[in-house]
């Protein structure tokens, strides 16, 4: 059986002239997209809480991210990301203590385990790819997208997607080596799109996770939703 797709990213704050400076590295633009995300959660956001994040992205359906085993320190994160449905109930099921429902379609299941839309926002998207200097020709390149929400809010992302536990510091060092080139710290914390759209939007529900997540990143979260 294939191993669902680790995420292992990095977010920060765009600065002006960010797109010259990634040509100046050798990046290509792959892609400008536009799309809609929706996110749900119970009414007492016990998926959030968790640190599980269940999307539907029009044009591409469910995915849930989870954390991933052992966590990342600092800025970076690291979440599995599974987008077969049948997965995605199966972990919602075991999450949300229902039991096994016999329902593999995550819409079917929504309102049997009191899921509801708590975020909904377009994004306009310029992807990127870049492999850094000296990278063999087998290596993957690295991913940064640049991201503006339809609510004004702008967030940029290194990514790199490997398939074990074993390949995630060394793609941790290539993170840290682009976002460096990019003038972003390691330390630097951005919030993503989904903590700031709460939080401008449904303050209540930001709170519940500001209180959830003490002694974390504060406006980060553990919020690493939204590729």
């Amino acid at each position: 059986m294939t191993h669902p797709w680790i995420e292992v990213e990095q977010k920060f704050v765009p600065r002006p002239g960010i797109e010259d400076r990634l040509k100046e590295l050798g990046g290509t633009q792959e892609s400008q997209i536009s799309f809609r995300d929706s996110y749900y959660d119970t009414p007492e956001l016990t998926l959030m809480k968790a640190d599980h994040w269940l999307r539907y992205r029009e044009g591409n359906g469910w995915e849930l991210k989870c954390p991933g085993a052992g966590g990342s320190p600092g800025s970076h994160t690291k979440y599995v990301e599974l987008t077969a449905e049948a997965a995605i109930a199966a972990r919602l099921c075991e999450q949300l203590g229902s039991g096994e429902l016999g329902i593999e379609t995550v819409s079917d299941m929504l309102g049997q385990l009191k899921l509801q839309e708590v975020a909904s926002y377009v994004t306009d998207r310029s992807v990127w790819k870049l492999a850094l200097s000296g990278a063999g020709d087998e290596e993957e390149p690295l991913t940064v997208d640049l991201d503006t929400a339809d609510f004004g809010y702008a967030v940029g992302e290194v990514e790199a997607l490997v398939r074990e536990e074993a390949e995630v510091p060394e793609a941790l060092e290539k993170i840290h080596s682009l976002s460096s080139l990019l003038g972003v710290s390691e330390q630097e914390q951005t919030p993503g799109k989904l903590i700031v759209y709460l939080k401008r939007f449904r303050p209540e529900d930001y709170q519940r996770l500001l209180e959830k997540t003490t002694g974390k990143n504060d406006e980060q979260g553990s919020e690493a939703t939204e590729n």
